[in-house]
């Protein structure tokens, strides 16, 4: 008899097929076989909740007559384009020979509801038990077979995912039907996406009710050093009264500075905690302009591919005391190349629990993310992979290394009686710092608070010192608006959403900072390129604005979607759903209810929705006129009919960097007659392009174009990438 094994994707089946020693490839149909085991996979979920057309079809036409769609009992449904593979899996549950089931799909909620609606879907009737590693390595899938629980100890947590995902079906299908139909404009809205635009919408507005206030600051200058003045009253080092400022500066003309306090303190600084999956992020775009999707795309190359970094999809800065024991063992594999000597360094070491990073209580289902036992070949790595292995490795040595001991000297003095200090460092043990000498982008990794460790030197200096011949400098400035959210700092706002919160309910906001914010570490990459996807969102530069379309979404959606409050009051129950505390029933009752509540909010709400991007140019399909919208990466011309779909791609922003500025240069046009076009004026014929890259010998090669050329020509022809695609494609307005 064998044991069915069903991991989330095919290449981690493959990984557990190799160490179960599963040869054969099973006719190449979506698994492989063993003496003892049968490896096989989802492509993600291949099981879906059903389409509301599944429980009637007249539900096919959007009409508000139809809302609320309720169903009694909510359906799944194989996903049709992956339909071959469930057969697949469905087959091999139901084979003679096969006695019991290894759920090996990722260790969280979303990861048991793949497998569970897969096995429900199918009729499964056999045992189940559960794999629960956080890496893919050989030795971890060893261990995690070693240790295989009871599948029934998930249940909890499988119910939780499924009222995760029927709430938000029944509010996310209702709403977004009514406000499209209500409004006859393409319309989503959801329990993150659109507190996600509310709290980009009161940033722009905080920007724009933003007015300028000049201030001025005071400085003596000279022998290498730098004082600041200070109010005496406030302690601050600026005011906003010229006048005042000019006055004390004509005063201290010709001045002498006389030392009055000198004071001298040795401090600690510890290395920046562990990565989870929204810090790295964070850093990568603040690094590298990666977006949060890529950065996730390459964590996951890693962790499955390379299989040189644990599970990247977790919200953990911390490691578990059963971890301590394996940290010799990753340091040797991760000691090659830029890091073999710090690796080295810490060969010696005996680690302990004690261990900063080491903290058991602050690891739910996944621990931060570090390299792995496996031994790493960073020539396989592409460039990208390489910057994201860096930064996590680099960290992983960082938290393994001594604090770093620094001296802090802050000295006062006065001149007219007047008070002016300055303040300096002396680093005495750089402890984990030596990880990231020579770093360009070091200043990026050190923590908030750290600020004093880049201050001036000093010379040594004592009480009633003279200093002369000082310069008094004044400096004019001005306050500036809130910055204009990145991705970066919109995940962070994501991450910790509390102060966009209306109420001030500490229960709700300590929901909020346990459970994430809005949406997981797993989602909100996909929430963010769907919001650029939709149109709601653009970008200028790294800079995040909201469309015309998203304004209007906003004024019309009911203020409840807008508050994080509601995310918080739904994990909170969902959390108490896991653990067995609130019935599946009771919680599904409320969001019924709520759902309803939603749909008269619609109904009742008076408004209009105007298509401020409309073009002259018509649709080549049905003539009606093309809607001009910026994507993420590209300009494009779309058919405001869903139904019809057509879409032009008018330029998209390049790898190619321009010979004047170096700017990524934009590509107007296709084909021969594609043009390179960049913002500072510079202009240049693909052709020439190719000529002048064959020239410098580097780049791109004619290969390489015409490639690109390709993906640009199919991506124009793919429908947009939008959760509600398919819904809006049979939308009859």
């Amino acid at each position: 008899m064998k044991t069915l094994v069903i991991a989330e994707k095919p290449s981690v089946g493959r990984d557990i097929g190799r160490v179960l020693h599963c040869q054969s490839k099973g006719n190449g149909n979506g698994y492989l076989e063993g003496s003892r085991y049968l490896v096989t996979w989802g492509l993600g979920h291949l099981v879906e909740l059903q389409a509301p057309e599944g429980y009637k079809p007249e539900y096919r036409e959007w009409k508000m007559e139809h809302l609320p769609i309720m169903p009694e009992q909510l359906k799944t449904e194989v996903i049709r384009q992956t339909g071959k593979q469930f057969q697949t899996v469905k087959a091999l549950l139901h084979r003679k020979d096969v006695e019991d089931v290894v759920i090996a799909t990722d260790a969280g909620r979303e990861g048991e509801l793949v497998a569970r609606w897969i096995l429900e879907r199918a009729g499964n009737q056999k045992p189940c038990r559960r794999l629960w590693i956080s890496s893919v390595t050989d030795k971890a899938i060893r261990e995690g077979f070693a240790h295989l629980k009871d599948a029934r100890e998930y249940e909890n947590l499988y119910r939780a995912a499924v009222c995760r995902a029927e709430a938000d079906w029944l509010v996310g299908i209702n709403a977004t039907r009514a406000l499209t139909c209500k409004y006859n404009a393409q319309l989503s809205c959801g329990r993150v996406q659109t507190p996600t635009l509310a709290m980009i919408a009161g940033r722009e507005e905080e920007i724009r009710r933003f007015v300028p206030k000049s201030y001025y600051t005071l400085t003596a200058s000279g022998k290498g050093m730098t004082f600041t003045w200070r109010d005496k009253k406030s302690g601050g080092s600026s005011s906003f009264s010229r006048e005042r400022m000019e006055q004390l500066q004509r005063s201290l003309a010709g001045e002498k500075l006389l030392v009055k306090q000198v004071e001298k303190k040795e401090k600690r600084k510890e290395a920046p905690a562990l990565y989870d999956l929204t810090e790295l992020q964070r850093e990568a775009n603040q690094r590298f302009g990666f977006s949060a999707k890529e950065t996730l795309n390459i964590m996951q190359r890693l962790y499955e591919n390379h299989k040189v970094l644990t599970y990247p999809r977790t919200d953990s800065r911390y490691l578990t005391s059963d971890l301590v024991g394996t940290l010799h063992e990753r340091l040797e594999a991760c000691g090659v190349g830029p890091y073999r000597k710090l690796a080295a360094a810490l060969h010696r070491e005996k680690f302990t629990a004690k261990l900063s990073c080491v903290d058991d209580k602050k690891v739910g289902d996944h621990h931060a993310i570090i390299p792995t036992e496996q031994f790493v070949d960073l020539t396989h790595m592409t460039n990208e992979e390489r910057k994201i292995y860096d930064l996590v490795v680099r960290r992983f040595l960082a938290v393994l290394y001594p604090a770093c001991r620094y001296e802090s000297m802050t000295v006062a003095a006065t001149a007219a009686g007047e008070t002016f200090t300055a303040s300096g460092t002396h680093i005495l043990e750089a402890g984990w710092k030596e990880v990231y000498q020579g770093e360009k982008d070091q200043e990026s990794i050190q923590s908030p608070g750290e600020e004093e460790l880049r201050e001036q030197q000093l010379p040594k200096l004592q009480p009633q010192d003279v200093l002369q011949g000082l310069t008094f400098a004044l400096k004019e400035g001005k306050t500036k608006p809130p910055a204009r959210f990145t991705e970066a700092t919109l995940l962070s706002a994501m991450e910790n959403p509390v102060k966009y919160m209306e109420t001030q309910d500490k229960e709700l906001a300590k929901t909020l900072g346990e459970t994430g914010g809005l949406g997981t570490v797993a989602t909100r990459a996909d929430i963010i390129e769907k919001l650029f996807n939709s149109f709601l969102l653009e970008k200028k530069g790294q800079e995040i604005y909201l469309t015309a379309k998203a304004r209007q979404l906003l004024e019309l959606v009911p203020q409840d979607l807008k508050k994080p409050e509601l995310t918080a009051q739904w994990e909170q129950k969902l959390l108490k759903i896991s653990k067995g505390q609130l019935k599946r029933g009771e919680f599904m009752s409320q969001i019924r209810g709520y759902t309803r509540e939603l749909i008269q909010e619609i109904r009742r709400e008076e408004g209009t929705f105007r298509h401020e991007n409309m073009t002259n140019k018509k649709c080549p399909n049905c003539g009606k006129r093309l809607l001009a919208v910026n994507g993420k990466n590209a300009k494009l011309l779309v058919c405001q009919d869903r139904e019809c779909g057509y879409r032009e791609t008018v330029s998209r922003t390049t790898n190619a960097r321009c010979p004047v500025c170096h700017k990524r240069m934009e590509m107007v046009g296709k084909g021969d007659d594609a043009l390179f076009v960049c913002a500072c004026g510079h202009k240049e014929r693909l052709s020439k392009f190719q000529e002048r890259r064959k020239k410098e010998g580097a780049g791109v090669s004619k290969r390489d174009v015409n490639a690109y050329l390709k993906k640009q020509q199919k991506e124009a022809q793919e429908p947009l990438n939008n959760a509600f695609a398919e819904a809006f494609k049979n939308l009859k307005l």
